[in-house]
């Protein structure tokens, strides 16, 4: 994950994933050569993706969805940048938009899309609410998981999209619930036995100078 600090470090499921030793952080020098869910990508996660996950691993940008012109996409030297599908977010802070995922509920999605369901099941059920996004968009990821690459997902969701008027909105008490179970905690959420944060160097200075190349290079 390359996190760039814009988001809130108590709801950011990126940063805790990176704590409960489930995903690694990167620095914005650092090449990652597998597959890297990114707004930049020209074409969506697929199946045909799963070798390169299995290969090389799957990546993430962790941002604020309303800061994205803040983010230097083209410092970020990624193998295989990739779009995700139509999906709805569970996350306390976006319960119910449409595409505005958080780290845990993009890298999921993209595990199941490409045939590791077990593997998102595991990163989702860090979170109290994990099960609200399996939930949500149970058909749609069925449905995405069953096709063999990125245009058949994309017709499966122009279908979905059309054949379906309004955008799904949450229940009445849903958001509430949602954002109480944040600020309460839980197993899941708890940050008991969790090493502190350490300090994130791509917070520092953005336009910093890139590194030697054999800094650089690593993955």
């Amino acid at each position: 994950m390359w996190d760039f600090g814009q988001c809130d470090v108590k709801r950011c499921t990126g940063r805790k994933l990176s704590r409960f030793g489930l995903l690694k952080e990167l620095r914005v020098t650092n090449r990652f050569g597998g597959v890297v869910l990114s707004p930049v990508g020209t074409q969506c996660v697929s199946k045909e993706d799963h070798p390169i996950v299995q290969r090389k691993g799957l990546a993430v940008v962790d941002c604020s969805w309303a800061r994205l012109s803040d983010v230097p996409f083209v410092k970020l030297r990624c193998g295989a940048p990739r779009l995700l599908p139509w999906l709805v977010a569970a996350n306390p802070v976006n319960y119910g938009r449409p595409c505005e995922l958080s780290c845990v509920e993009a890298l999921s999605a993209a595990l199941i899309i490409c045939g590791e369901e077990d593997t998102a099941h595991l990163l989702l059920g860090k979170f109290k609410w994990g099960h609200a996004f399996l939930s949500l968009n149970r058909d749609l990821l069925k449905a995405y998981s069953q096709c063999e690459n990125g245009s058949e997902i994309i017709n499966v969701q122009n279908s979905w999209l059309s054949s379906n008027s309004s955008v799904p909105k949450p229940p009445v008490n849903g958001t509430e619930e949602a954002r109480q179970s944040t600020e309460e905690g839980s197993e899941g959420d708890s940050d008991d036995d969790l090493p502190p944060l350490e300090k994130n160097l791509n917070h520092l200075n953005l336009d910093e100078d890139e590194e030697s190349e054999e800094e650089s290079e690593s993955e």
